[in-house]
């Protein structure tokens, strides 16, 4: 049997592996056994600082070594890692730090030119907080921790983060990871440490991914899908990680070329950018063997064209798509031998020790030990969303074929994937009803060629309000992630509801 909990997993990775390169970002290096030193190191400032077994380490920044580490040492520590979105405003990271009771945030200050440390601390006080802690190259603020400095105070506390490692349970919550809901307030979902590890390891199994490989990480720390399937997949598999902190498709591709990159996957638009690039057709990318898509539709011309040889295609051997979601971060994938026609019209077939079925309404239920612990101090919504037979209710509408592969056909939810990302209408609407030109709005996915799909707003104007379609859109920007805000507005008279006053939603995508 395997490690159970991330601080085994990061040992037995370094006894395995050695000083073979578990990370390589530009012309730095990290083998696996120095990886494991540094989580130390870093581990040990943390308990130095005062981080307790369980509490909480929030990390607010965009991929890379540094981000790794850190995020592991929290749990080394025997703390509870909670990832932010690189992008969100200072209320976003503020409203997470402040209901996770967070005792250390981590950020990458000056990231994309900005100061997230005067964000987060023009919003308020976090009262738990015991320090911010910036990472290598942030750029200076005052009473925060440098990242290195962490070594200097730990000095007389690696012995102890070794013990809080060793004690660390599969039981216990190894990360908390926020998504919203569509109530438009966000939700942590919970997963103890035997989770994290049991879905990365499916995941990689089901890829084939080895120490043989080199796996570009496109995909957020952030989320699931860098962190879960990136970072822990690397340590279960001996495969050699390359960070990439903001997706540009030159530098992706000059990677893949130099580094002879195996692992590429993400969402439909890497895969769509990669094929509009100039110049791609005279590019060699022919040491991709494994890309996982989904998160959105997916085209059968996509799946085609990855699978199909260069220059006409990017000749990548093994195409799947998957299907999960922050409460169970792989449900369903596809499998080696799949046609084109499978893998672009279905989500393939749950992984083992996953059960799916289709409840009332079309909607797609899952049962499984991978099925998180449930929501952070939430337990009605957690009551709401697992039912008493340990059902996942994913909120989705599909179907499944006589071989169990899942298709999903509409969504109960009014979320919509914008650049592979969930985006959930009533955290935009919230923030735009607090616009003094706005009297009522509503908001939509409509299809993108690039995103799949960006947010319409539809608008109701105050009396006299001179409100215009830039300023609805600059207001969304100040309050909330790029992805999330709209990129089309539309000003009407009134919006359709129905008796009970709940927007008609399909009357608007009707109207478009």
């Amino acid at each position: 049997m395997g490690p159970t909990t991330l601080p085994a997993a990061l040992r037995t990775a370094a006894e395995a592996h050695g000083s073979k390169a578990a990370v390589v970002e530009g012309d730095r290096t990290v083998a696996f056994s120095e990886l494991l030193d540094q989580v130390r190191t870093a581990a040990a400032g943390y308990v130095a600082l005062g981080l307790e077994p369980g509490d909480r380490v929030c990390i607010w920044a965009p991929n890379s070594t540094d981000w790794i580490v850190a995020g592991l040492a929290a749990s080394y520590a025997g703390g509870t890692l909670v990832p932010i979105n690189s992008r969100y405003t200072g209320h976003e990271a503020h409203d997470i730090a402040l209901r996770t009771g967070a005792k250390i945030f981590v950020v990458d200050n000056g990231f994309l030119d900005r100061d997230q440390v005067s964000e987060l601390r023009a919003v308020g006080e976090l009262p738990a907080l015991l320090a911010l802690v910036a990472l290598p190259g942030s750029s200076a603020a005052d009473s925060v921790v440098g990242f290195s400095d962490l070594a200097e105070l730990g000095v007389e506390s690696v012995a102890l983060a070794d013990a809080r490692a060793d004690a660390v349970s599969a039981e216990d919550v190894a990360d908390i990871l926020f998504t919203s809901g569509t109530t438009g307030r966000s939700k942590g979902a919970m997963s103890a440490h035997r989770q994290t590890i049991a879905v990365s390891a499916a995941w990689a199994e089901i890829g084939g991914v080895s120490s043989d490989d080199r796996y570009l990480v496109v995909n957020p720390f952030f989320h699931s899908f860098g962190y879960k399937i990136g970072i822990v997949v690397g340590l279960l598999t001996g495969a050699t990680l390359y960070p990439v902190a903001t997706f540009d498709v030159d530098g992706v591709m000059d990677l893949i070329e130099r580094e002879q990159i195996t692992l590429l996957p993400g969402a439909p638009t890497i895969f769509t950018s990669l094929f509009d690039a100039p110049g791609r057709a005279a590019r060699d990318l022919s040491s991709l063997r494994l890309s996982i898509t989904g998160a959105a539709v997916v085209p059968v011309v996509l799946i085609e064209r990855m699978r199909a040889a260069a220059p006409e295609g990017l000749g990548i051997d093994n195409v799947y798509t998957a299907f999960g979601m922050t409460e169970a971060v792989v449900v369903t994938m596809c499998r080696e031998g799949d046609s084109d026609e499978l893998v672009a019209t279905t989500c393939g077939r749950a992984i083992p020790g996953v059960e799916t079925r289709i409840g009332d309404e079309g909607e797609l239920l899952v049962r499984g030990d991978i099925v998180m612990l449930g929501y952070l101090d939430d337990p009605e919504a957690t009551a709401n969303a697992i039912d008493a037979d340990g059902w996942l209710h994913t909120g989705d509408v599909g179907t499944l074929d006589d071989a169990g592969n899942l298709r999903i056909t509409d969504r109960l939810k009014d979320m919509y994937i914008s650049g592979g990302f969930n985006v959930y209408p009533a955290e935009i609407e919230q923030a735009l009803a607090r616009h003094d030109g706005i009297a009522d709005v509503a908001v939509i996915g409509v299809p993108d060629d690039r995103m799949g799909e960006v947010g319409k707003a539809y608008v109701v104007r105050r009396p006299d309000a001179a409100v215009t379609e830039e300023d609805v859109i600059a207001f969304a920007r100040e309050r909330l992630a790029n992805y999330k805000a709209p990129r089309q507005v539309e000003f009407i008279d009134v919006l359709p509801r129905n008796a009970g006053g709940k927007v008609l939603k399909n009357d608007l995508r009707g109207a478009r």
